[in-house]
């Protein structure tokens, strides 16, 4: 193989910096380090194998509508390609509607690329159509401990590897606010644990247009009522007082959802938010709220008692819906965590994310991987209605005890795991037959540059 990929239809950077991207991954990350035979002997083991057909001196590239495809990913995307590769005199090609199936496309090719031992490249027979079962693949990442840009773009890559199409990043938290607001500068002027330690909008705006070329979204969480602490170091006013036999004890709690202020801050905030960061979704949190800091609060009782507010469930479902409505008026589409609803998210009629079977924080033994291949997006009670509202899901690598150091080895291959079950059809394998696949994959993405921990216990990659 001579790891030529032409292009035979009007292109596009993104396709251009794709091809790119590819060929020198093969050239550098496919082929074997070491030759153990001579040159000259090179092809003689394979080219008398009686399943040898030829050689595959190029790969047309087909983008069957190049005009069409945006510049950023967004949640209609189409990603479904075909993949043709028959023998050395037919017409061999990678074809697809959009460049996000082209990417995916070229992700499969370069997988399905096998090294030998005397350094020649081999791929097999193949006739491939492929899609998507779920829309939206995402991997959270906290960045509450401090996460270097160049190591985003390095997971950005890794996401790509395994055909994920979201970054959810959780940019705040209680302990460190690190976006630097045009509007509120103080936020991180107050909240970052140093004042090198942000996310500029330049920033955001490189890791946006890399997650784009690799036809990854870019969904921003600025989460509220709770995990605001940090927040409230610039702007105390945000956050409700705490009390204690109706003294303030100088601790604060949730956003206050009694302050006209509050609103008027979250409106301005949330419209710089949206502006920096253009995907059509938001993601307002709203996870983990404790109320013993509005319970103590006699104003907030009052403003209770004011407005026939009969529980502090309640009274967070005011605050989140006057946020929600915020969104709306500024057309995005919110997302928030399942514990704004009391009963079933499907019985509501709301589309769907699952990502509480693949938390990868959650330590173990080893052997994740595999384990998580045997969570499955529709295994709840419902009707096929209600199981269509699943429209994919996330792994998610939380910050607590994750930081720059460690959060490759922490997330991969165990998201790998998330990624197929994700992509692939409704019991494609189960955990038992995926070990091996895992540890292929795991040996591919250290090639590629990708720190992992080993997915099945002991074993050694080739590099």
């Amino acid at each position: 193989m001579r790891h030529i990929l032409e292009v035979l239809s009007e292109g596009s950077d993104i396709l251009t910096n794709a091809l790119d991207r590819y060929l020198n991954i093969i050239v550098n990350q496919t082929l074997p380090k070491t030759r153990v035979k001579p040159q000259e002997n090179v092809s003689e083991p394979w080219k008398t194998n009686k399943n040898f057909v030829g050689y595959l001196d190029t790969l047309d590239i087909i983008l069957m509508e190049p005009c069409k495809h945006r510049e950023l990913p967004d949640a209609l995307m189409t990603e479904q390609y075909v993949l043709n590769i028959t023998s050395e005199h037919a017409v061999n090609k990678l074809s697809a509607q959009t460049v996000w199936g082209i990417l995916r496309g070229l992700e499969t090719f370069l997988q399905l690329l096998y090294p030998t031992a005397d350094e020649a490249l081999h791929i097999n027979c193949t006739s491939i159509f492929d899609y998507p079962r779920y829309q939206h693949r995402g991997v959270l990442v906290d960045t509450r401990h401090y996460i270097p840009v160049s190591k985003l773009l390095k997971m950005l890559d890794a996401l790509s590897y395994n055909k994920l199409n979201v970054f959810h990043w959780h940019i705040t938290d209680d302990q460190s606010f690190l976006y630097i607001s045009k509007t509120y500068p103080e936020l991180s002027q107050q909240g970052a644990y140093l004042l090198t330690y942000v996310y500029t909008q330049q920033d955001v705006a490189q890791i946006i247009n890399y997650a784009a070329a690799r036809g990854i979204r870019v969904i921003a969480e600025f989460d509220t009522s709770g995990h605001t602490r940090s927040w409230g170091e610039a702007f105390p006013e945000l956050l409700s007082p705490c009390y204690r036999n109706n003294v303030p004890t100088g601790q604060y709690g949730l956003v206050d959802p009694t302050n006209n202020f509050t609103y008027e801050f979250m409106e301005n905030l949330l419209t710089e938010v949206v502006d920096v960061f253009p995907d059509n979704v938001l993601h307002l949190g709203a996870d983990e709220v404790e109320f013993e800091c509005w319970q103590s609060n006699p104003g907030i009782t009052a403003f209770m008692q004011t407005y026939n507010i009969s529980s502090y469930v309640k009274l967070k479902s005011y605050y989140i819906q006057k946020i929600i409505d915020m969104s709306d008026k500024l057309n995005v589409t919110s997302i928030v965590w399942e514990e704004v609803f009391t009963n079933g998210v499907t019985n509501s009629g709301f589309q769907t994310l699952l990502s509480s079977c693949w938390y990868l924080d959650n330590l173990s033994g080893g052997g994740d991987g595999t384990k998580y291949y045997d969570c499955e997006p529709t295994d709840f009670n419902g009707n096929d209605e209600q199981k269509k509202l699943v429209i994919g899901g996330e792994a998610c690598m939380w910050g607590e005890v994750v930081n720059e150091y460690n959060i490759e080895s922490r997330m991969w291959p165990t998201a790998s795991a998330a990624a197929e079950k994700l992509w692939s059809v409704k019991g494609v394998d189960p955990s038992s037959q995926a070990g091996h696949r895992l540890e292929e994959h795991t040996c591919r993405m250290n090639k590629r540059g990708i720190g992992t921990q080993p997915p099945n216990g002991p074993g050694f990659c080739e590099l």
